[in-house]
């Protein structure tokens, strides 16, 4: 036999073995077909093709049965990291309350008395924009005695005063003052400079997120990663510092401005999310 034959019958004896059968069908077959009935030669040539087949079929090449190695299926390792930026502005809004409160015999006199109030300061408060100025809440209640009986009625209305101009308002509130005496000062971060300040913080904790990301990735020898889920929060503190003497002489003092002195307050944002890290180094 040449050298490739005999390494085939090594390889493959069984195949080899059927392959040996059906030659020596074929021999015979050319040497006594002559002689043979037709229904013979057809059953004979039937199990020859059934051989070569069989043979044909075990005998595959190797490479056949090799499936490349692919990354789809790898489970990457996953890491969970947050970073945040915060920072701590001045407020630079106010919300001024001013309340009437009023007691009469009927409910439709304490009425008609927070009524009147109420539309004056509104109309005292027109032509001028630098303040908004809305109603507030509006009640009307019976007072009972110890017998469970109304003994007369109360009620209370309020208007609210809104600004940035801290000068404005303070002025409008001290002139509204006569009328709806001041019970609440509330200083605050306007939306447009909430907005101002979490859109800057966004870009630094982000930024921030990036490079923690980099290092979790560095640290455990993978040579990046990949995000898989972000998430963005937010919060804020308040630091006022209105003290409560001054808005208990602003009560006392009609027609005089209010004094006012507003506090910081910090503004945070928050990135969160899961990484998956990928390409280990060698």
């Amino acid at each position: 036999m040449h050298n490739a034959d005999s390494r085939f019958v090594r390889e493959h004896p069984i195949s080899a073995s059927i392959l040996v059968r059906a030659l020596s069908m074929v021999q015979f077959i050319l040497i006594q077909g002559v002689l043979m009935p037709v229904h013979a030669k057809k059953l004979l040539f039937g199990v020859l093709c059934s051989a070569i087949l069989t043979a044909g079929s075990l005998v595959q090449p190797a490479y056949a049965q090799v499936v490349e190695p692919s990354t789809r299926n790898i489970r990457w390792p996953q890491a969970t990291l947050q970073a945040q930026a915060n920072i701590t502005v001045p407020q630079d809004a106010v919300r001024i309350t001013q309340a009437l409160e009023v007691s009469a015999d009927t409910q439709t006199i304490v009425a008609e008395r927070l009524n009147a109030a109420v539309k004056q300061v509104l109309d005292q408060a027109k032509g001028q924009d630098r303040v908004r100025v809305r109603s507030g809440a509006y009640r009307v209640w019976p007072m009972n005695d110890n017998k469970g009986l109304i003994s007369n009625w109360r009620g209370r209305a309020e208007i609210i005063l809104d600004a940035t101009d801290f000068v404005a308002a303070s002025e409008l509130s001290g002139k509204l003052s006569g009328v709806m005496p001041v019970t609440g000062i509330n200083f605050y971060l306007s939306p447009e400079a909430r907005s101002q300040h979490e859109s800057d913080l966004l870009k630094k904790a982000s930024h921030a997120f990036r490079e923690r990301a980099q290092a979790v990735a560095d640290s455990f020898g993978y040579a990046r990663y990949e995000l898989r889920e972000i998430n963005l929060g937010g919060s804020g503190a308040t630091f006022e510092s209105m003290p409560r003497a001054a808005l208990a002489m602003s009560a006392d003092r009609s027609s005089a401005p209010v004094p006012m002195e507003p506090g910081t307050e910090q503004v945070s944002v928050t990135v969160s999310g899961s990484i998956f890290l990928r390409s280990p180094r060698q």
